[in-house]
């Protein structure tokens, strides 16, 4: 059996993040969540996890900040950065990827965490990388 993969999700909206904590189960995640991003680094900086999925508007520390932070304490850990407030990511981001909310169907959501994940842990082995295309950033 494989271990699962865990997943901090952050965002300060209870709805959204329950959503994406259920979608995520559902696939053999295991999820941690947070809703703001202080809180958020505490739990990151105790180390464990393995993809960082946030909001970009937060109180307090915003989401590319978090990213920011995160990627200093573990900078091969991949993190994925969604807004509601904006279509592009106008900013430079220290994100692997930036989605606007509701612009994706979750099944994209879910290939890119898997192609982030697979990407973090290398090809398994024997496994050749022709015909493997990985587009991130």
């Amino acid at each position: 059996m494989k271990p699962k993969r865990t997943i901090l999700c952050v965002d300060d909206n209870e709805q959204s993040l329950s959503i994406r904590k259920v979608m995520l189960e559902t696939r053999g995640y295991r999820v941690v969540t947070s809703h703001n991003g202080r809180e958020a680094l505490e739990i990151f900086s105790k180390g464990g996890i393995d993809l960082l999925l946030t909001d970009l508007v937060m109180p307090e520390v915003d989401g590319d900040e978090l990213i920011r932070r995160a990627k200093e304490l573990s900078p091969f850990t991949p993190a994925i950065l969604f807004s509601g407030h904006t279509k592009f990511c106008t900013t430079d981001t220290c994100a692997d990827i930036f989605l606007p909310k509701g612009a994706h169907a979750p099944i994209e959501l879910l290939e890119r965490i898997r192609l982030l994940l697979v990407r973090k842990r290398g090809p398994k082995r024997g496994a050749t990388s022709r015909g493997v295309e990985v587009e991130v950033r």
